[in-house]
């Protein structure tokens, strides 16, 4: 899809600038034709959106294989926000790749995407560089090639400090999982809670080398 969004100009321009403005460039630039996709290990990204576009798409992955407190957190943010959530689901049973299976991913985060923005010309995430290596160099506003998209990172030069300060200053929900050493929160199969002193995602996929579900891998033309 045509946009006519100069990526590397719109990067540059707005690198440093507060995420808000980011999104309202984001919803200015794409206008309908864009949505929010959050994963809900926290709401910060979704109130930050809704105070510039009350009505744009929230895209939630239900995965079939989420914690229940995170259906619930859902819920939660969707009621006191009144969102305009687009859940997204599989096209396949549990039993075809389970989590923690090789393809799972791929069938029950990226795929759902794909279709849940299918007609959308650009995305907005909660996507940090502190999150991991892979996102250390995430720009405030990329081209993703995987899906064809406009894709925004308003947070992306946030820290997990700034997040907890935001929720804190803003009276935000947590979600139930935080109290109980959960500070990245996925799947209930392949996500434990950390220890004090661990990065936040050391809890995801433990045990393994694999540190993204393939939403945000790197690479991703900017042309």
């Amino acid at each position: 899809m045509t946009t006519g969004v100069d990526i590397d100009s719109s990067a540059e321009e707005l690198e440093g600038a507060p995420a808000s403005q980011i999104i309202a460039w984001a919803v200015s630039a794409l206008g309908d034709s864009v949505a929010l996709a959050c994963s809900f290990q926290d709401c910060v990204v979704v109130d930050l959106a809704v105070k510039v576009a009350p009505r744009i798409p929230v895209v939630f992955l239900d995965t079939g294989f989420h914690f229940p407190e995170t259906l619930d957190y859902v819920e939660q943010v969707r009621s006191l926000y009144d969102l305009n959530l687009v859940v997204a689901r599989p096209d396949v049973d549990d039993a075809t790749w389970p989590c923690g299976s090789e393809r799972c991913c791929e069938v029950r985060k990226v795929e759902p995407l794909r279709r849940a923005l299918s007609h959308k010309a650009g995305w907005i995430t909660g996507v940090k560089r502190v999150d991991n290596a892979h996102r250390k160099h995430t720009p405030v506003v990329a081209w993703d090639a995987g899906l064809g998209l406009v894709k925004v990172n308003p947070m992306a030069a946030w820290t997990d400090e700034d997040v907890a300060t935001y929720v804190a200053d803003h009276g935000l929900p947590v979600h139930p999982l935080v109290g109980q050493g959960y500070l990245s929160i996925g799947c209930a199969p392949t996500t434990e809670p950390v220890v004090p002193g661990e990065h936040p995602r050391a809890g995801r996929w433990r045990d393994s080398d694999k540190t993204e579900c393939g939403l945000h891998l790197p690479g991703a033309s900017r042309d």
